[in-house]
């Protein structure tokens, strides 16, 4: 049984039973998380700031329903895939803080401030890698970089992010090794797709 191996479950089992500051334990454990994959959804820090706050909304709603039948994580990201999935699709989503970068889909690019404090070269490096990092990361449509994030960096399973997608888990493995083909190929400085010989290079891809 889950609830037995899962302190972020018997957490909220204590909290569906009465007791708050379980729930503020939940939220100390993974509010910083949560919040990282709701940047990465909706590309937004504020806008993910305001989603974290109504997922754990859900969650509160949601304790006299709660029934520990997987890990607590693939629960908590499902409600909030739900919601940066709801964000996503409305029809005028609030305006993001202008940047002056824009990503390969017209999306803005945050900026990343760099600190004043002198830094080593493999602190420069480090963060340039990063930043590379994050602007490839950035620019995968949607799903895939969901699927990506949740895998490869929350640790979770293909069935479980399957679950928290709402999808399937052989559509997860193809959505986790596109992500990854096309990070790699943005990283090392490959295009994805190459125009086709003969074609006019002021043409419009």
């Amino acid at each position: 049984m889950p609830e037995a191996v899962d302190e972020d479950v018997q957490l909220m089992l204590a909290f569906a039973g009465g007791d708050e500051s379980a729930f503020d334990a939940l939220f100390d454990r993974w509010a910083g998380r949560l919040l990282r994959f709701l940047e990465r959804m909706v590309k937004d820090s504020a806008v993910a700031e305001e989603l974290l706050q109504e997922s754990f909304l859900r969650v509160h709603r949601a304790k006299d329903r709660y029934r520990p039948e997987a890990r607590f994580s693939t629960w908590l990201y499902t409600i909030a895939g739900n919601v940066a999935r709801n964000e996503l699709r409305r029809p005028f989503r609030r305006s993001p803080h202008e940047s002056t970068e824009r990503d390969l889909e017209g999306d803005a690019v945050p900026l990343v401030l760099v600190s004043t404090e002198p830094a080593t070269d493999d602190v420069v490096e480090a963060r340039r890698q990063g930043d590379a990092v994050e602007v490839a990361l950035a620019q995968l449509p949607e799903r895939q970089r969901a699927a990506l994030w949740l895998a490869s960096v929350e640790g979770l399973s293909y069935s479980e992010v399957a679950e928290a997608l709402d999808t399937t888990e052989k559509s997860v493995k193809a959505l986790v090794h596109r992500g990854r083909t096309a990070l790699a190929r943005q990283l090392v400085g490959t295009p994805a797709e190459q125009p086709p010989r003969g074609a006019s290079k002021g043409g419009v891809a």
